[in-house]
């Protein structure tokens, strides 16, 4: 979910046009196109030869993304002129939270000290969603450095209950006790 600002300006705007013209589903699909087309890593290298001019670059994006809709091939020109193609799939996952925002839905990343069932993450999806109000899709990660217990990341809010922060808790209180 870290992603680089310039990554959700682009999916903003993205939105905003979209939704003006109401074809937030066919931006949805264009911009997958583009996030995958420009992660192939064929393509990631040709993008990337300061030997292949611009033009050509831009070309060989009209090409692979044919039938995509207009604006989202602008986009996708833009980007190479740009030099940014690295950030088509953090520009298509910013603009689907977007449009999931607008839905009612939040995206959570959810980071464990060992991996989730499926049915925990339903779980732990269900529990979020009842302290948010929104239905939430969960992104599982896990980091043993936590230990136990888990940590929830839901756009800007963090809820932590993980082992770890409840140790360095009570440490702060015994030192706080001692002094």
């Amino acid at each position: 979910m870290i992603r680089e600002i310039a990554a959700r300006r682009y999916a903003e705007a993205a939105f905003e046009i979209a939704r003006e013209a109401g074809r937030e589903q066919r931006w949805s699909e264009g911009l997958s196109l583009v996030a995958a087309v420009f992660s192939d890593p064929e393509m990631v290298a040709v993008m990337q030869e300061a030997r292949i001019a611009s033009a050509d670059k831009v070309a060989l994006a009209e090409k692979t993304l044919a039938g995509a809709e207009p604006l989202v091939l602008n986009l996708a020109r833009l980007l190479v002129q740009r030099g940014r193609t690295a950030l088509a799939a953090q520009i298509a996952e910013a603009f689907q939270e977007l449009v999931d925002a607008q839905r009612g839905v939040a995206h959570a990343e959810v980071t464990t000290a060992v991996p989730l069932s499926e049915g925990e993450a339903k779980a732990v999806a269900e529990k979020l969603g009842e302290i948010t109000g929104q239905q939430v899709v969960v992104q599982t990660r896990v980091d043993e450095g936590i230990i136990g217990g888990l940590v929830a990341r839901i756009g800007d809010k963090l809820i932590d209950g993980s082992t770890r922060s409840r140790l360095a808790a009570l440490k702060r209180r015994l030192e706080a006790a001692r002094a």
